[in-house]
C-alpha cells in the first residue's frame, strides 16, 4: 500500500489504539495461537459520489477460534416474538 491517504487512514486507526489505551502488546503464552488481524479499507462517498475520505479499521480475524479450545460458549442476541 504505497497511497499517501490510505497511509495516513492507517495511521490515525494505529493513533485512535494508542490514544483510548486499549492495545497492550504482550508476550504469546506457550500453546496459545494468537489470533491475526487484517485491515478492512472503505471510501466514503458524498452524495455526487466524489471520495470524501479513506477510512481504514484494523480488525480481528475471529473466525479461527476454535469451539473448546479458545472459548467455551458462544451467545447470539435474540428477542422472543412476544417480546416485540
Amino acid at each position: 500500500m504505497t497511497d499517501p491517504a490510505w497511509i495516513e487512514s492507517m495511521q490515525e486507526e494505529l493513533l485512535q489504539f494508542k490514544r483510548m489505551d486499549v492495545w497492550v502488546l504482550v508476550p504469546i503464552p506457550n500453546n496459545i495461537s494468537p489470533l491475526t488481524l487484517k485491515w478492512i479499507f472503505k471510501n466514503k462517498h458524498d452524495e455526487e459520489q466524489t471520495v470524501i475520505r479513506n477510512k481504514s479499521h484494523l480488525v480481528v480475524r475471529g473466525y479461527r477460534q476454535e469451539e473448546g479450545l479458545d472459548f467455551e460458549e458462544s451467545f447470539a442476541p435474540v428477542a422472543r416474538m412476544e417480546a416485540i
